[in-house]
This record gives C-alpha cells, sequence and structure tokens, in this order.
C-alpha cells in the first residue's frame, strides 16, 4: 500500500500513531521543526489550507445547501446511476466497523450518507450531513477534499487533520471518474471515528469506485447498442443518433465524431462536419439533423453575466461572473483554444486549480450545447462569438 495514501499501516499502534500526530500538527502549526515529518500529501494539504485561510481553531461554521438544491444535485450527479453497487459493497461494511459510507459530487457537496446510527449523530457534531460542502477550501485537510484536490485516492488519520475539531476522526476517499472521458464525478468516502480506523479501508473503497466505474461503462455501452438497432430507418439523410449524454450511437454522411455535447430540446447543436443540428427526441436518445439556419451567434454580456445564443431559436442564459470570465478567455485565444491549465493560471495565478476550472467548465458544456469544445477549450467552427463591453 502507498504511504502516499494509507495513514494507517497494518500493526500500527492506533493511540500511539494519533499523539504522534497530535504532536507533529502542534509543531508545524507553530513554526516548530516536529519528531517527524507529516506525510508528503499531508504536508501539501495543510500549505494549501492555509494559504486558503482555513483556522485550525475556528473553522468556518458549515454551511449546507437546502433540501431541494441536494435534491437537484442527486438528480444530476451521475453516481445516482451505481448507488445500489456502492451500498452493496459499502453500507453494510462501513455499519459493521462503525463507519459512514459517504457520497459527493464533483464540488464536494455530500449527497448521501449511510451508516451507524451513533455515527451520524457524531457526523452531525461536525456539521458532515447532507449538503455540506467537504472540500479543503470549506473544511480544511479531509480524505474528500484533498481527495478532489489531489485528484487521488486519500486516508486521513486523526491530526492529519488540519481542523483540530476533527482530529477524533478518520476517512478513506476516492475520487469516481466517467469511465468514458475521465470527467470527475463525485467522490466516494468511508469515514468514522478515529480509534476504528483500518488499512484495508483505502483497497474496499479502491475496489467499489472501479466497480462503479464498471458498471458506468456496461450502461454506457447498452444504451448504445439499443441505438444503434434503432438508429436503421431513422438516419437516411445526413444526421446522428446520440444518447442523452450525447455520445454518438450511429452516424451517416459524417465519420469520426465520438461525441457532441448533451443535447436538450429546443437548443440546437454544434456538430463538426455539419453545423448547427437540431435534436429531435428518439427512444433512449437524439436524432441530431442539419438545421435550418447553419450559422450559430453567441453573445457574451458582461453586465449583469449572460450568454445570449441566437439560431434557429433564440435563448439566453445567466451566468456567473466566473463563467462568464471563462468564456470570455476561452473567445479570446481563437480557434487554436486554451487549456485548463492555461485558464488556471489567468483566472487564479497557478496551475493548481484545475479540478475546479475543468468542474465549471462541464457544466458550461451543459448549459451552452455543443457551442463549447474541449480539449483544448473553444468554440466550435461555425459560432461567431460577440463579446460585449460593460
Amino acid at each position: 500500500m502507498d504511504d502516499e495514501v494509507c495513514a494507517v499501516r497494518p500493526g500500527t499502534d492506533v493511540a500511539g500513531h494519533a499523539r504522534l500526530l497530535a504532536g507533529i500538527h502542534d509543531a508545524v502549526l507553530a513554526g516548530r521543526a516536529p519528531a517527524k515529518a507529516p506525510r508528503r500529501l499531508v504536508e501539501r494539504s495543510w500549505r494549501r489550507v492555509a494559504a486558503q485561510g482555513v483556522d485550525p481553531d475556528r473553522p468556518p461554521a458549515p454551511d449546507p445547501v437546502g433540501a431541494a438544491e441536494v435534491e437537484r444535485r442527486r438528480t444530476v450527479c451521475r453516481l445516482n446511476e451505481v448507488l445500489p453497487e456502492l451500498r452493496g459493497a459499502l453500507t453494510s461494511v462501513a455499519e459493521d466497523a462503525h463507519h459512514l459510507m459517504v457520497v459527493t459530487d464533483a464540488d464536494g457537496v455530500v449527497l448521501w450518507r449511510e451508516g451507524a446510527r451513533r455515527v451520524r449523530h457524531r457526523a452531525d457534531s461536525l456539521g458532515f450531513t447532507e449538503g455540506a460542502t467537504w472540500s479543503e477550501p470549506a473544511i480544511g485537510s479531509n480524505a474528500i477534499g484533498t481527495a478532489l484536490a489531489e485528484a487521488a485516492p486519500v486516508q486521513m488519520f486523526a491530526a492529519e487533520h488540519f481542523v483540530r475539531s476533527h482530529h477524533t476522526w478518520t476517512c478513506t476517499a476516492s475520487p469516481v471518474h466517467d469511465p468514458r472521458t475521465g470527467e470527475l464525478l463525485g467522490i466516494v468516502d468511508v469515514s468514522g471515528p478515529a480509534e476504528t480506523v483500518h488499512p484495508m479501508t483505502v483497497a474496499l473503497v479502491g475496489t467499489s469506485v472501479r466497480l462503479a466505474e464498471a458498471v458506468l461503462h456496461q450502461r454506457h455501452e447498452a444504451r448504445l447498442e439499443a441505438l444503434r438497432r434503432l438508429s436503421g430507418h431513422l438516419l437516411s439523410t445526413t444526421g446522428l443518433v446520440v444518447d442523452d449524454h450525447g455520445w454518438v450511437a450511429a452516424q451517416h454522411g459524417v465519420h469520426g465524431i465520438d461525441r457532441v455535447a448533451a443535447p436538450r430540446p429546443g437548443v440546437p447543436v454544434a456538430v463538426r462536419g455539419i453545423g448547427a443540428c437540431e435534436p429531435e427526441p428518439v427512444p433512449g436518445g437524439w436524432l441530431l439533423r442539419p438545421s435550418r439556419r447553419e450559422t450559430l451567434r453567441l453573445t457574451l454580456e458582461l453586465d449583469p453575466p449572460r450568454a445570449i445564443v441566437e439560431g434557429s431559436a433564440r435563448w439566453t442564459h445567466p451566468l456567473g461572473k466566473r463563467q462568464a470570465d471563462l468564456l470570455r478567455l476561452i473567445a479570446t485565444a481563437g480557434p487554436a483554444g486554451v487549456s485548463a491549465a492555461q485558464l488556471s493560471e489567468t483566472l487564479y495565478g497557478d496551475r493548481t486549480h484545475l479540478v475546479t476550472v475543468r468542474a465549471e467548465l462541464s457544466r458550461l458544456r451543459k448549459l451552452i450545447g455543443g457551442l463549447l469544445l474541449g480539449r483544448p477549450y473553444r468554440f466550435a467552427p461555425g459560432v461567431e462569438v460577440v463579446l460585449m463591453q460593460p
């Protein structure tokens, strides 16, 4: 097991290790040389959260989103598709070990939390509840937030947590990615009282994540195969048949297209080699055929921030300031496009905010259909972009 992931090794004196970590935590925060250096992963996390202004003695008060927002996020989070598999793999084990199974979305917002009632009550006292954001800037070093920041599995034990009130806790988290694109979907975590830590939890969570990703891939292939069988009598002219996420099951008159933006009723989709296409619902997906209007215009207004798209239909979306900034930078980059790392450096002054940038860009691509392409990020051919000055 990798020391960068595992906080506790088999045979470790858990109580003694917790005391050692408490001494390391106190020394580092006081500016003294610790008896032993913290793990590299933990040291990186402490540096990040200290720079973000997290106070180890007075962390930000938990401010969970409301029940309606939790339900909305559950609906759009693709981990809801594999929740039965995660429950089957982790919930009973977590209950037996006096732990919780926790699933978050890509923002670190807790969407599902299941396990022993007594442990849920202890989690409540930390604000570790449905709707709470468990990222590093929100709550300091913890397995969920640090797994998001490091884009890797993380186990944290006792005083490896930056905030002292969390020193009685242990947690093991791993990111779940879309097996087709690598897009971060969320985090799976097993957490509980520090005295119940177990070295094999890392392997258990990792196995559960691989199972979830495999199931997502199998269901994706099954959906596409069903659409392929349907597409024979649909594609007599140029067009594509795609699933709800924009993955191409069949195409006619074009070739080499794997994915377009997720179709939505009444919103034109830009398709390479065709131009603007109108989405028509078919069982299990969408039929995309050339629109009467080949050119799409996106007008980006900055005050207030909003996108106005004009094609065969006209639609307007309000934007957050960060979303508007991203679209402005992508438009300025021109046809060559711009990478997530370059956007992170421009917006934040460094390249360490890739997860945040990619998550925001993923939301933008869903918001404005096929107008925005990825890797590198750029506007689709045939999209005219107009930047309005405030």
